[in-house]
């Protein structure tokens, strides 16, 4: 492997996977939470790196072996309820007044970096098998994620807000800006969630008949999914241009490139095709009038461009050829009991009525650290997300931080901001400067630390 591909260790990656627990949403945000993010945080970069180079299946082994990815959709589902549930109480708090609101960024990121470990490691057969069944819970996380796509492709309402990262870590203002920032992370894991989806629709032959039950009946994901094609959140248009949302960011589509699927939209494809020309699928999913209506609009979308890009579609045009022709036989009703989600109502039923106090206590013990904590988390931050390693995951070059053109100059202090030119730099300095002192810091504690080690 690779120098840049190394992030952990197999010895280190089996000790992080095996040390992988779930705990009280009241301490969301302690010392052992973040030790745990650290750990999940350096189990995604390794996944990603493993991934692009072919050399992911240590990692599947180990997540398979320690039976762990029932203990990240119990993480994955925790931090979503405590965004939905204890962020508005601290937002909403008239004497909290943080130095930094960069702990509670790094609570926001927790669900961003299980959902991107998910997304990529879902691909593997056994891992979709070995979730059991919490594959209902991560089915049903999904769907919220999917009906939140499709509210705000509804309502053309598009989070733009692109910086991964609170500007300054030591900025007091704003409690509003990580609003904004929540806002933006939500659209992108949501995205996660719907590659996740398709991963799980792959393996509809292998699936308890609950799942497939939950995705076609419960929650109608077909429909869904036309919905999303229909209204495409991850493409808008503004200023009279198109604009698509890719490897996290907004581009402005040139014209030549309208017609160009995106990986979204082939997530979305794929999906279909497996839940609608899957036997057992077609066995199971009540085409009544409303559901065939709905899936007769995909023929519009099934242009020749379309089925050059994916062939695949070729089977579904015929099959929506079909439907045309045909009244479907509704599906037998199964005489079983059918399973249910149980993590989201155990966790809420746990907490219900204590989310204020849940809330002030982690002001009181996680929130609210002094210069010495936030110092010591800004290296932490540093160790975890090595520069070198990061860059290999950027999928695109770096962007100035002032004016957003391609950047080629990074900051020599703290190796964290990119420019396109010098003047840039200098107009962003005041805005820079304190986290730039901050992270600078960090990373002379770093080198210190590793000159004392024998």
């Amino acid at each position: 492997m690779a120098e840049v591909a190394a992030v952990l260790l197999p010895g280190e990656a089996e000790a992080l996977v095996q040390a992988l627990r779930s705990g009280p949403l009241r301490n969301t945000g302690d010392h052992r939470w973040l030790r745990q993010h650290e750990a999940i945080e350096k189990l995604n970069m390794q996944a990603i790196l493993s991934a692009s180079a072919g050399q992911e299946q240590l990692l599947i082994e180990l997540l398979v072996n320690y039976a762990k990815i029932p203990t990240l959709i119990e993480e994955l589902i925790s931090v979503e309820i405590w965004k939905h549930k204890v962020f508005p109480v601290l937002c909403q708090l008239e004497d909290f007044k943080p130095k930094s609101t960069f702990p509670i960024y790094l609570v926001l990121h927790h669900e961003a970096s299980i959902v991107n470990l998910l997304e990529t490691v879902f691909f593997h057969k056994e891992i979709c098998e070995s979730a059991e069944d919490t594959i209902l819970d991560l089915i049903d996380y999904s769907y919220r994620k999917l009906t939140l796509l499709a509210a705000w492709s509804t309502n053309r309402e598009f989070p733009t807000h692109e910086k991964l990262l609170p500007e300054d870590l030591t900025n007091a203002s704003s409690m509003q800006e990580l609003q904004k920032q929540a806002e933006m992370m939500e659209f992108k894991i949501s995205l996660r969630a719907l590659s996740v989806l398709r991963f799980i629709t792959d393996q509809v032959d292998s699936l308890p008949l609950s799942a497939l039950t939950r995705m076609l009946n419960t929650h109608n994901v077909p429909c869904l999914l036309v919905e999303l094609l229909e209204h495409c959140p991850w493409c808008h248009r503004e200023a009279g241009k198109l604009k698509k949302f890719e490897n996290g960011v907004w581009h402005v589509v040139p014209p030549e490139d309208h017609v160009k699927m995106t990986k979204l939209d082939g997530q979305v494809w794929i999906a279909l095709y497996n839940l609608l020309l899957s036997p057992e699928c077609q066995r199971k999913y009540n085409l009544d009038g409303f559901n065939k209506s709905q899936l007769l609009k995909l023929r519009a979308f099934l242009t020749d461009v379309l089925i050059d890009q994916l062939p695949n579609l070729v089977e579904m045009q015929r099959f929506l050829s079909h439907l045309v022709m045909t009244e479907p036989v509704p599906p037998k009703k199964d005489l079983i009991l059918e399973q249910v989600p149980v993590i989201r109502d155990r966790i809420v039923r746990e907490n219900s009525g204590k989310w204020q106090a849940i809330a002030k206590h982690q002001v009181k013990h996680m929130f609210s650290p002094s210069e010495d904590e936030l110092k010591d988390l800004a290296c932490w931050w540093a160790r975890t997300y090595n520069l070198d390693v990061m860059e290999a995951l950027v999928p695109e070059k770096p962007k100035c931080g002032l004016c957003g053109f391609e950047a080629t100059k990074r900051c020599s202090r703290c190796q964290n901001e990119w420019y396109c030119k010098r003047e840039c730099q200098v107009q962003h300095w005041q805005k820079h400067k304190k986290a730039c002192n901050l992270m600078a810091d960090a990373l002379k504690k770093i080198k210190e630390d590793l000159k004392v080690q024998p």
